[in-house]
This record gives structure tokens, sequence and C-alpha cells, in this order.
């Protein structure tokens, strides 16, 4: 049960688990397929930000980033494609490699557009500006480590965040009827550390965001 608005809360489900199956105790071989899955479901994010060569998320300095725009899911990430990156101002310095039961990313260590459904581009005329599209699913256990090698790389400070994502109009709660609702329509969720305009209406309650957007 949510104690505030804005809550993430998973519920609790026993369903296709008996007594038997939940005492029995975790043998060798379990263990030893629990771990290969874990290091299989880890995340791996590559950056090209310095040299031309690939090099590991766990960057000796973060890097600066005033600005940081993610859009996740395909709807999203089309916008982005169509009307942001579709010039030659920005160039691909970042890719995701991840694992999970919906996704799996390439193998290779090359940062490719065909690589990856989650990608990282920066401004050429100012790096500090990164743009991040993220169309593949990323697993409820997956979701902090990817935000912590994702932000880990970058400086806090005087960093702006704005993620970009979609859901079906279905899932609009409102007391007006969703027929008469313009198709589609933009609204907002913000944090109180964000005090400039917002340029559309604030989501309203009980509305929430789920997944990784929520994350």
């Amino acid at each position: 049960m949510a104690t505030f608005f804005g809550e993430v809360v998973v519920a609790p489900s026993r369903a296709g688990v008996d007594d038997d199956e939940e005492a029995r105790e975790e043998t060798p071989e379990d263990r030893e397929i629990r771990r290969e899955l874990e290091k299989k479901r880890e995340i791996e994010i590559l950056w090209t930000l310095k040299s031309g060569a690939s090099t590991e998320s766990s960057a000796d300095e973060p890097f600066a980033c005033s600005q940081f725009i993610v859009a996740i899911g395909r709807n999203a990430a089309a916008f982005l494609s169509s009307f942001i990156l579709d010039s030659v101002c920005w160039e691909v310095v970042g890719v995701v490699k991840l694992w999970n039961e919906w996704c799996r990313t390439s193998s290779t260590t090359n940062v490719l557009p065909t690589d990856s459904f989650c990608l990282f581009y920066r401004l050429i005329s100012d790096p500090t500006v990164l743009l991040c599209q993220c169309s593949c699913y990323v697993a409820e256990d997956q979701q902090f480590q990817w935000l912590e090698k994702v932000f880990g790389c970058m400086q806090k400070e005087g960093l702006q965040v704005t993620v970009l994502s979609t859901c079906p109009v279905a899932d609009y709660k409102t007391q007006e009827s969703t027929l008469t609702l313009p198709s589609p329509f933009l609204k907002a969720l913000k944090t109180k550390e964000f005090k400039e305009q917002v340029c559309c209406p604030l989501l309203e309650q009980p509305n929430i965001v789920r997944d990784l957007p929520a994350a």
C-alpha cells in the first residue's frame, strides 16, 4: 500500500508457490545457476567520449553534463529520431548492452546504432548536452543498475534531466470521456528542484508513471 502519491510499490504475489517449494533449501547447483543469471543480467555501458575507442562505464572522472534528455519506449525514441536527431548536429557517444527476457543486445564492443536499442548522443556544438534513446525493455531488477551506471558517469551539479515516455490513452484516469480527449496529448511531472515554467499541464492524480521512467 502506498503511503504517499508518487511512491513506487510492488504488490506481493504467492501465485505458483507452495509451502514445500518455498521451504526447499538452495542447492549448490541452484546457487551457481543464480550467479550465472545475475552475471548475465549485468548492464554494461560503453562510452566513446574521450577517444575513438570504447571504454567501460567505470570512468575515472565524471564528465560534465548540463542537459540530459532520456526517451524511454519506442514512441518516445521515434520522436527524438524524427524531430531532434534528424541532423548532423549529433554524434553517438555511448551504448548500453543488456540481456533479459525481452531484450538481447549485441555482444560487440563497438558503439554502432545497429548494436543496441539504447544509445547515447552528444550535441557537437555543446558537448554537455546528451540524449538517450532507450527503446529496449529494462527489467525491474535492472532499473536501479541502469540508473546507477548511467548517472554515475555524470557530474550531478547543475544537471537537468528530462524524461520522455508514453502510455496508452486508455490508461489515463480522468472524469472526462477519453473519446473526447485529443490524441496524443502531453502531461508533465516535475521535482521541487525544477524552477522553470513547465511547457504543459501537470499530470493529475491518481495517474502514475511506471517502470524505468518512474525510477
